[in-house]
């Protein structure tokens, strides 16, 4: 194999590798790739949760007050922020911040949680 197309080779695994990871990172951005919506069961759950531990803090409605006055952003803000997906948002709680109570969750109650600040996303 000749130089020029050593080099076109490499050239074409690079591109190739790019078109793969612009496509792996369309899926993740994507909240639910299936298309499916979460059960209103897991929503209301995450609702119930959010009242409980997060409206001190939190408006966690489209135009609630907060219980407090802070600068933790609104739930419908942070439904909407272009990072908002399922998996940044399970990444986000299962991390501690220094300037949020470390709230242990169950798989399931951050899955419920994160479904209900998805839920709030304007389409």
């Amino acid at each position: 194999m000749n130089l020029p197309n050593l080099h076109r080779n490499l050239w074409l695994h690079v591109g190739a590798a790019l078109l793969l990871a612009l496509a792996a990172m369309l899926l993740i951005r994507m909240h639910y790739a299936n298309g499916a919506t979460p059960a209103a069961e897991s929503v209301q759950a995450g609702r119930k949760l959010a009242e409980a531990w997060c409206s001190p803090c939190h408006a966690i409605d489209a135009g609630g007050a907060r219980a407090q006055t802070t600068t933790a952003p609104d739930f419908a803000a942070v439904a909407n922020m272009p990072s908002a997906t399922e998996l940044s948002l399970k990444v986000f709680l299962q991390s501690s911040h220094p300037t949020m109570p470390n709230v242990i969750l169950t798989t399931e109650q951050r899955g419920d949680l994160v479904n209900y600040i998805l839920s709030l996303k304007r389409i």
